[in-house]
């Protein structure tokens, strides 16, 4: 049975798919984007194995994995006299309408084009449902959304805590919790190794003045 992966609109897996397909051949990952209204549906239940969120959610019962944090982007239409703006503030749209949310975000984007008012959305998720007729500019004082990694407490197996591991970057060998760093040295061992050193180095100025005194004997007969 293959793990069930869910993924909230505005994340791109890929990287992670790829790197689970060449690590873990012998098991299926099944990935499938969701609108964020429906993101967390699933994972309580069992029929998701894991799930790439958009927080915050419900996290009774689920272990959580914060990720990195969004952008925050207001969605204008293309010949709004702010459009030009290389970053906006929440000052600055003051007295702006707002187009209405929809559970769709790309809804709410056409809702933008046609002129309802902007929108505010996750830099993530206003690159995914981009168009020609509007645009998307930073907005410099608008608090970030954050993505994590969900999955249930009761389902941390093996097989999960892989793909944890692969999100977090480690390597085939790195153990549960460890990082792929090489592993702090001995302090004995050093100073052992710092001793044997010092003696090979002892025994050789000793035998270079020996030889040194040798050629000065053959010189002086």
């Amino acid at each position: 049975m293959p793990l069930r992966l869910r993924y909230v609109a505005g994340v791109n897996p890929a990287k992670w798919l790829r790197a689970w397909g060449e690590r873990r051949a012998d098991l299926p990952l099944e990935a499938a984007r969701v609108e964020q209204h429906e993101q967390a549906d699933g994972i309580a239940t069992g029929d998701v194995d894991l799930a790439f969120v958009r927080l915050p959610i419900e996290t009774e019962g689920l272990n959580v994995v914060p990720l990195w944090e969004e952008t925050p982007v207001a969605v204008l239409p293309r010949e709004h006299p702010l459009a030009d703006r290389a970053a906006l503030t929440v000052a600055d749209l003051h007295g702006e309408p707002l187009a209405p949310v929809q559970p769709d975000a790309a809804m709410t984007v056409e809702l933008v084009a046609a002129g309802t008012g902007y929108a505010v959305l996750p830099h993530g998720v206003a690159r995914l449902h981009h168009r020609k007729d509007v645009v998307a500019i930073p907005l410099s004082d608008a608090p970030t959304t954050r993505i994590a990694l969900v999955w249930r407490v009761e389902r941390d197996d093996d097989d999960i805590q892989e793909f944890v591991a692969v999100v977090r970057g480690r390597t085939a060998r790195s153990s549960r919790g460890a990082t792929d760093e090489a592993p702090a040295a001995n302090p004995k061992a050093t100073r052992a190794a710092k001793r044997a050193t010092a003696q090979r180095t002892t025994a050789q100025q000793a035998a270079a003045k020996r030889a040194s005194r040798a050629r000065s004997r053959r010189r002086g007969r």
